[in-house]
């Protein structure tokens, strides 16, 4: 990456990163809600696109569909569906994982795919709901969805300068050329420390803790899968960014990918931790 794109991308994440944190450790979680909502909207807007929608009115449609769907998910007598639909999104995810690894080309798509446009109702709204239960959880919620976001973060930034440094092996050069492996490993190793500084921070023994650092690692592995599934998208449509709303980022799905996929699988596995080992229950 050329020097002026990567200060271009710096100086665009440091203007940006203080908000979402600011909002995940102020808003109470019905105004996070909100606030997720409003980012999904331009992310609807730029999936429609990939899914093939090209009429103005189409991607508003889909727009509104999304809202709509939130609306409905944030009545209060739907709470109690929302591990269960942040599951579903698990699965769904599992199942790009599967597909992913057997994709041998990528087809130009032209048209309008109704697989894709569905597809995007949970890639948009599954992260969603994961963090809004995750920080309604517990008094440490609001935390532990600020360390999701800063994993993702690490990951991701280890993933690149790794990769730069130590990438020879692509990891899918079919669906993401500038991907290595070296960059997979940075990442899941720069996620351990995470997990490792979260089970000291929780007063984890060891073994929770390495559960704790599983979950972590794991967590770091599918936001690469959500990063490849998005590159895929766009391969078959043959475009770089899903838009240009970020300079230096691309669009505001080319920021949120890793989070699309890593957001569920987090969320249920801190679930699962502290129902099992009550990892929470000295954190208030």
């Amino acid at each position: 990456m050329p020097a002026s794109k990567l200060q271009q991308r710096t100086l665009t994440a440091l203007l940006v990163v203080p908000w979402p944190v600011a909002a995940v450790l102020l808003l109470p979680t019905p105004y996070l809600a909100v606030c997720l909502g409003l980012v999904l909207v331009p992310a609807a807007w730029e999936w429609s696109a990939l899914a093939g929608t090209v009429s103005r009115a189409g991607r508003l449609v889909y727009v509104a569909t999304v809202v709509l769907c939130l609306l409905v998910l944030w009545q209060s007598s739907l709470h109690q569906w929302h591990v269960h639909l942040t599951a579903a999104a698990a699965v769904f995810w599992c199942a790009v994982t599967f597909l992913l690894f057997r994709v041998r080309t990528v087809k130009r798509r032209s048209g309008l795919d109704l697989v894709l446009t569905a597809a995007g109702l949970v890639v948009l709204i599954g992260p969603w709901l994961a963090i809004i239960h995750l920080h309604a959880y517990s008094s440490i919620g609001p935390y532990l969805v600020l360390f999701l976001l800063v994993l993702v973060w690490v990951a991701d930034i280890l993933a690149y300068f790794t990769g730069r440094r130590w990438g020879e092996v692509k990891l899918a050069p079919l669906l993401s050329p500038n991907k290595t492996r070296a960059g997979v490993y940075g990442a899941a190793v720069g996620a351990g420390l995470c997990g490792v500084l979260l089970g000291w921070v929780l007063g984890l023994s060891p073994g929770p803790g390495v559960l704790l650092v599983a979950l972590c690692v794991l967590t770091a592995l599918f936001s690469v899968i959500g990063d490849l599934f998005e590159s895929l998208v766009k391969r078959s449509r043959d475009l770089k960014d899903s838009g240009h709303l970020l300079p230096g980022h691309g669009g505001v799905l080319d920021r949120i990918d890793s989070l699309t996929a890593a957001a569920p699988f987090f969320t249920l596995g801190i679930l699962w931790l502290d129902a099992q080992l009550m990892i929470l229950s000295n954190s208030g």
